[in-house]
């Protein structure tokens, strides 16, 4: 009997372990704003290296060369930047479009509206479809 009690201890306690996970939750989006909800990327994969030299010159000092939020500026801001990497997998291109224009409150994350062209944030869009 009381091998049974201990075999089902441990095989609960296994269960319990393996329902812990280490990953971040799935984020839960903002709804894109109706001036930016269903707006679509003018640009295919060919404006990405276009993009890339922007988000090189712009971007990757807080979000890293490969868009893991690992950038040399990043690592002292709170919050820490998003992986673009993780996240482009995610987020629509409005949403993206949207967030790169206005930035976001509470944050680091510049509004780049004035700053870059709309083009060029499209650029970054297509740019950050390649991340891994």
């Amino acid at each position: 009997m009381k091998k049974v009690l201990l075999y089902v201890f441990v095989l609960a306690a296994l269960l319990l372990s393996a329902c812990g996970s280490s990953a971040e939750p799935v984020a839960t989006l903002e709804p894109v704003p109706a001036e930016y909800a269903g707006q679509t990327n003018p640009f295919g994969p060919e404006a990405a290296s276009a993009g890339a030299a922007i988000f090189k010159m712009n971007c990757e000092s807080c979000h890293g060369p490969q868009g893991h939020g690992d950038g040399p500026v990043g690592a002292s801001l709170d919050p820490k930047p998003k992986n673009l990497a993780d996240f482009q997998a995610i987020a629509s291109d409005d949403f993206l479009f949207w967030r790169i224009n206005t930035g976001k409150a509470g944050t680091s994350m510049v509004a780049w509206k004035g700053i870059l062209t709309d083009e060029q944030m499209w650029q970054v869009v297509s740019f950050l479809h390649t991340l891994k």
